[in-house]
């Protein structure tokens, strides 16, 4: 069994924050843990605007705090995100966070990234896995 908090993660290595300077997470389970995801809680700041595409992984994000309007860039339509709601990228959509107030979210990644990623020129995390 596994314990830990998202406080005691800060200042570690697997508090990671962007270098577009637009979000911060902090990644409580990793691929390492070998449980087939990784759940991270990440903070994407007022006033940016981060475009996004998990070519390869799933991800699920739950809104907790702040509100953002997400951008479907394949089909236009638009989503206005705020907390207690959720949206899946099940098809490897391209999207858009625009963010109005800070956006405190629970995500979650399948497969379970390594906590080293971040978004390449194309918003896509790159597929890295853990040494045997």
């Amino acid at each position: 069994m596994i314990v830990r908090s998202f406080k005691e993660l800060e200042g570690t290595d697997r508090h990671v924050k962007s270098a577009s300077g637009t979000w911060e997470s902090k990644r409580i389970v990793l691929a390492k843990e070998k449980v087939g995801f990784s759940v991270h809680e990440t903070i994407l700041y007022a006033g940016t605007e981060t475009n996004m595409w998990y070519a390869n992984h799933i991800e699920a994000v739950v809104c907790t705090k702040g509100d953002a309007e997400l951008t479907d860039r394949e089909t236009g339509k638009t989503y206005h995100i705020t907390p207690g709601t959720m949206y899946l990228l099940n098809g490897h959509e391209r999207h858009t966070l625009k963010v109005k107030e800070d956006f405190h979210c629970i995500c979650v990644f399948n497969p379970p990234v390594t906590g080293r990623e971040d978004h390449d020129e194309n918003g896509v995390y790159p597929l890295l896995t853990e040494e045997v």
